[in-house]
């Protein structure tokens, strides 16, 4: 394992865009790359009982250059606060519950990717201005090659092909998901830690909706919450997809 850090600023390198792009032009190339953020946690087909060379592999075969995974947003059923997270605990078994249906999705027109909306984010912290909720759509395994780049962050990429991860005439392309383990009781002590900072797009909007959302106690429950099994349960929800790998 190797480890790479930095003390620049992370809003002036495209929020850390500019760092992995140097990472994975000087070391990924003609690799599988798996791009995530610390707190998502990649469920693909089959990950139970294959491992991730497995689908890679596959995916080589049919000669595919890129995977997406939509994120989901874990919450625990109950007060955020209310249930103390211990250091090197599986997030998920307080942060149990996802929604499951409540998603918008769009066409980029300049880039060609899909572009997701929704889950209890979009719910429960921007409910009154449901555009401005994170986008949840992303492709974070890619058969990089130096010359490719992401556009922001991992939902989309440059050239454009490669966000043609999805279907445009019947019939599915295999997918997974990031399962987001962000909601946990240390989420209020990081929102204020972001919003200190100030190095987020957008003046921090997004952590200004949390740190309103945290001060009125907001339950990220509700009656319609599932509560996570596998990957067969996301692909039955129409939230990931096997494709035509068997």
């Amino acid at each position: 394992m190797s480890l790479w850090s930095t003390r620049a600023g992370y809003g002036q390198s495209r929020f850390g865009m500019d760092w992995l792009m140097h990472l994975l032009r000087r070391h990924g190339h003609d690799r599988w790359c798996l791009t995530v953020d610390v707190d998502e946690f990649l469920v693909y087909p089959f990950c139970e009982t294959r491992p991730i060379r497995a689908l890679t592999d596959w995916l080589d075969a049919g000669e595919a250059r890129a995977f997406s995974a939509m994120q989901i947003d874990m919450y625990p059923k109950g007060q955020i606060s209310a249930q103390p997270y211990r250091e090197g605990q599986n997030p998920f078994e307080i942060a149990q519950y996802f929604d499951s249906g409540n998603y918008v999705i769009s066409r980029n027109p300049r880039y060609s990717n899909l572009w997701i909306q929704g889950g209890s984010r979009a719910r429960v912290f921007f409910a009154d201005a449901p555009r401005k909720a994170p986008a949840m759509n992303k492709i974070p395994l890619v058969k990089w090659h130096r010359s490719y780049a992401y556009v922001s962050s991992t939902h989309m990429l440059l050239p454009r092909g490669l966000n043609l991860v999805y279907e445009t005439a019947g019939g599915e392309k295999p997918s997974g998901c990031l399962l987001h383990a962000k909601f946990l009781d240390t989420f209020a002590l990081k929102a204020e830690e972001e919003l200190s900072r100030g190095q987020h797009y957008a003046q921090s909007h997004e952590y200004l909706a949390y740190r309103q959302g945290i001060a009125e106690e907001r339950d990220l429950w509700c009656k319609w919450s599932e509560k996570y099994i596998n990957w067969r349960q996301l692909e039955t929800l129409g939230l990931m997809s096997k494709g035509n790998w068997a």
